[in-house]
């Protein structure tokens, strides 16, 4: 099984650069699966249920989340029905929507997980081994999206879960690592896969808003330009339907002629 997986997509800018690359990618590499991050995708922080269906009207099978799941209040009226569309597992309390689901493809199944990391993160949530490991054990295809901070404690969960999980894909920092590897065990693992947006920008934001903000200490937003390049960063996988083992994972990152 080969699976296209999008990382974070930033504002307008990253999802005209996933609605655009979409179809020339699954047919120059024959995709099977494709998973997008779209925690970001509404002007920068959460995602309305215009873009989760632009997303999937594009050709994205299921959108995962993160540390901005709620950001845009008006989730709480969609991700209850939303079934292609995964919020953290390790969430405290009752939380609508799922955490993780199967999905078949061509007949086969494969689980999709998305999980927050503790470290440096804002967000309390319920430590993100002991969350999965109260998943089934079946299916065999299984890929996380771990949304986390540190480095560190991505790697630390990939290789625990090594040879139990086909894949740990690492959201959050936006940044594209140079560490795509399959583990000893045979699990794939990328620190993160990077974001979907603006390449001339600060993670996706406009630089001198980030500047004026941070360094100058202006009392003014961060803002998105709607007329940057398009950059679209990705990983493609290739999974073992028979041992649930990955093969390969080879990352993407591009900018999209106008």
């Amino acid at each position: 099984m080969r699976i296209l997986f999008y990382g974070d997509i930033v504002g307008k800018v990253g999802r005209d650069a996933v609605h655009l690359s979409l179809p020339s990618l699954v047919e120059k590499y024959a995709i099977d699966f494709v998973v997008a991050n779209g925690e970001n995708i509404a002007r920068g922080k959460g995602i309305t249920e215009s873009d989760y269906r632009f997303l999937l009207d594009s050709g994205v099978d299921v959108v995962t989340l993160g540390n901005h799941w709620h950001s845009k209040k008006q989730i709480d009226d969609f991700l209850p029905d939303a079934e292609n569309l995964i919020r953290p597992l390790n969430l405290k309390g009752d939380v609508p929507g799922n955490g993780s689901a199967v999905f078949s493809v061509h007949g086969v199944p494969l689980r999709i997980t998305n999980l927050l990391g503790q470290a440096f993160m804002k967000e309390e949530v319920d430590d993100p081994i002991d969350a999965l490991a109260s998943l089934p054990s079946e299916p065999i295809l299984h890929l996380v999206d771990f949304h986390a901070d540190s480095t560190s404690e991505k790697a630390i969960f990939a290789h625990y879960y090594d040879g139990m999980v086909s894949a740990v894909i690492g959201t959050h920092t936006h940044v594209q690592t140079n560490d795509a590897t399959i583990l000893s065990n045979g699990t794939a693992f990328l620190s993160d896969v990077g974001m979907c947006g603006d390449p001339d920008g600060i993670i996706g934001w406009e630089a001198d808003s980030v500047i004026r903000h941070i360094v100058k200490g202006e009392n003014t937003p961060f803002s998105l330009n709607d007329n940057a390049k398009h950059m679209i960063c990705a990983c493609i996988l290739d999974l073992d339907e028979a041992t649930g083992k990955a093969k390969s994972i080879v990352p993407l990152r591009k900018i999209l002629e106008r």
